[in-house]
């Protein structure tokens, strides 16, 4: 079945990079001209999604703001031909695709935070593009997901493998090898103890899940004490050892902008390659380096 639904999860506090995520949501912070987010809508968009769902929480509002029509600002910049351009790069934002918003109202986890979208998917696979994650590729990695999920009709996780140090941070994945940059998932074990790593490729940002992860999500919840989280990554697990989940090495740059040394990676990366600034960026970044 195609996949034609995602959901971005949005609700996190950015608690990695205060101050600047006290007033402005960390999926806000700029990559040189464009938000965060609007680099994961535009990826599930080139990757055929039709519909999105985003979860942000309370003070996100800004999110909705930023994929609506700005209808005075557009008033004002179409009466100057010269501004054209621009205008057309701020209604690109709100023409991208069908986008929807749900609060989370309590933070519980990834895991109730995906469960809240159920009645969204419906019966449909669907794809789970994280917030904190923006993955530039020519081939958008969420596509290269789906290809796979058809292929085989069942679950994908997107990972890369890692450093057994930063294992220990994400997650490990028991896998079996089926061609290259495909595996097999057998088993996931979130933030591993060191003599529990399987394998030091863990999942980074993106997946497809088939509709059956809601029934497992809501048993993983209905056990898990009121104030703990539930990680995805448990249900995912399930689905694993059933023989129902695969894995893609993607072929891409991830930037994790929970993180302040990731934003500034993206920033100066994407800069270099920007029409308008990566002359001048690039020769600034030489000057600064003779410096250094």
């Amino acid at each position: 079945m195609k996949v034609r639904k995602a959901i971005i999860p949005a609700a996190g506090l950015g608690t990695r990079v205060l101050p600047a995520s006290k007033a402005v949501p960390k999926e806000m912070l700029n990559i040189v001209d464009k938000p965060a987010i609007q680099y994961i809508v535009e990826e599930a968009v080139a990757a055929g999604i039709e519909d999105i769902l985003i979860i942000t929480n309370r003070g996100k509002g800004v999110i909705e703001d930023h994929f609506d029509y700005a209808y005075e600002l557009e008033h004002k910049l179409g009466m100057n031909p010269s501004k054209a351009a621009i205008l057309e790069q701020v209604r690109h934002a709100s023409e991208l695709a069908n986008i929807h918003f749900l609060r989370q109202k309590v933070t519980k986890g990834l895991g109730h935070a995906v469960l809240m979208a159920k009645s969204f998917v419906g019966g449909e696979p669907f794809a789970v593009l994280y917030g904190d994650d923006v993955i530039l590729a020519d081939d958008p990695v969420t596509a290269q997901l789906v290809r796979v999920s058809e292929e085989f009709g069942c679950g994908v996780v997107g990972v890369k493998e890692v450093s057994r140090k930063d294992v220990q941070k994400y997650c490990s994945l028991g896998i079996t090898p089926v061609r290259e940059r495909v595996m097999r998932v057998n088993d996931i074990i979130e933030k591993p103890r060191d003599e529990q790593i399987m394998s030091c490729f863990s999942i980074l940002g993106r997946v497809v899940l088939p509709p059956e992860i809601f029934g497992m999500l809501e048993q993983g919840l209905a056990s898990t004490p009121a104030d703990e989280e539930y990680y995805l990554t448990d249900a995912m697990a399930d689905l694993g050892k059933q023989g129902k989940l695969m894995a893609v090495d993607f072929v891409g740059t991830r930037y994790d902008m929970g993180n302040k040394l990731g934003i500034m990676q993206a920033n100066c990366e994407v800069a270099l390659g920007h029409p308008e600034i990566a002359d001048d960026f690039r020769a600034y970044l030489k000057s600064l380096a003779a410096t250094l």
